[in-house]
């Protein structure tokens, strides 16, 4: 690998999280990882791009278990809070309420490239042989502030890299992967996620969420008006040009055995985290939710007899919605605090937020010890 193709930026692990900062974010607890991980199978994985001066993005994929997606196929929905985005493969996903392929985020103008290179990838896999038709799912945010996003910087070996290397446990947040180069309520925002454990009593499921952040607002941390404290938030000039544009792409996971119906109506209970964090989906904002099953008694398989699927009924849904709720303000929060200074395209700069300042209104407002 030569110099102008290293992907990794430096890491920013070393920035605190929601939790690290005392905040308890709902009324139910979060998995080993809090992160989207912590439902059994899924596996995240990372390429960060940083070339130059200029180059600031990275594609982030989700793979929902470990065979073969294609042939094992998971039911998905997708919610949309506000259309304004790119979302290559989502009327399949409609259509037949099912997943093929794992998910890409990356920036606007990769989309594309994006979705070949994983198609690419797919074909190649063992059992593949003779498929003639696949549905790639890759969601985007517009990284151009920091990137030069005209450049259309991502490769086939960053999506492969992303794809090969992704794993359990913990995930990287932040400044990194799809969220290299990207900005939340005036800050530097990016990568981040959250998950929620349901006691036995309600089912014993998990709920997991990652977030690729992009959008504007007035940022709200715990009910907190931290943006507006801090002098940092939409129309704070009182302009009339439209402001809150970007975006953000939401996945969740859960192994509750939904239907892709009622996965559909998870996945629009994302917006109100989304909504508790302060956003109000601008104009320009692209706010897309998808949502998935693990469950193996709600899979897909290719042939064989007629399945026996498991459906969780209507009336044991409404924890699973509390609990994506929570999971997706706090995967949000993460994707903020977790980020660090990024400076990127035309010497263009995203500052991180001021922790220090977090947490002194945070205090005041009685919210952590």
């Amino acid at each position: 690998m030569t110099e102008e193709q290293s992907w990794e930026a430096p890491r920013t692990t070393d920035r605190p999280r929601a939790r690290d900062l005392g905040l308890r974010i709902g009324i139910f607890p979060t998995g080993e990882a809090n992160a989207i991980t912590d439902v059994a199978g899924v596996r995240v994985g990372q390429t960060t791009v940083v070339e130059g001066d200029s180059v600031r993005t990275g594609v982030t994929a989700i793979l929902p278990h470990t065979g073969n997606l294609f042939r094992e196929r998971v039911p998905a929905a997708i919610h949309v809070g506000n259309g304004f985005g790119k979302l290559v493969g989502v009327t399949q996903i409609r259509e037949l309420g099912e997943l093929e392929t794992p998910i890409l985020l990356t920036c606007t103008l990769c989309v594309w490239r994006a979705a070949d290179a994983m198609v690419e990838w797919l074909l190649a896999r063992p059992g593949m042989e003779g498929v003639r038709s696949i549905n790639p799912l890759v969601g985007e945010t517009n990284d151009g502030a920091l990137n030069d996003i005209r450049a259309r910087p991502i490769r086939a070996e960053h999506v492969v890299a992303a794809l090969e290397g992704a794993s359990g446990g913990a995930v990287e947040e932040g400044s990194v992967g799809a969220g290299t180069g990207t900005r939340a309520f005036g800050w530097k925002g990016g990568i981040g996620t959250s998950s929620r454990v349901l006691p036995a009593s309600l089912g014993g499921y998990r709920v997991g969420v990652l977030v690729q952040s992009n959008f504007g607002g007035i940022l709200t941390v715990d009910g907190v008006r931290v943006g507006e404290a801090l002098g940092r938030y939409s129309f704070q000039g009182q302009v009339e040009a439209d402001e809150g544009d970007g975006s953000i792409m939401i996945v969740i996971a859960t192994d509750a055995p939904l239907s892709d119906r009622n996965l559909e109506r998870l996945a629009s209970r994302a917006m109100m985290g989304l909504a508790r964090t302060g956003s109000f989906a601008g104009n320009g904002s692209g706010d897309y939710i998808v949502a998935f099953s693990t469950a193996p008694a709600v899979r897909r398989v290719a042939g064989g007899d007629l399945p026996t699927v498991a459906d969780l009924p209507n009336s044991a849904t409404s924890p699973l919605f509390q609990a994506v709720v929570e999971a997706t303000e706090e995967a949000v929060l993460n994707s903020v605090l977790t980020a660090g200074t990024v400076q990127g395209d035309g010497g263009t700069v995203a500052e991180a937020i001021p922790v220090d300042e977090v947490v002194r209104l945070l205090r005041e407002a009685g919210r952590i010890p």
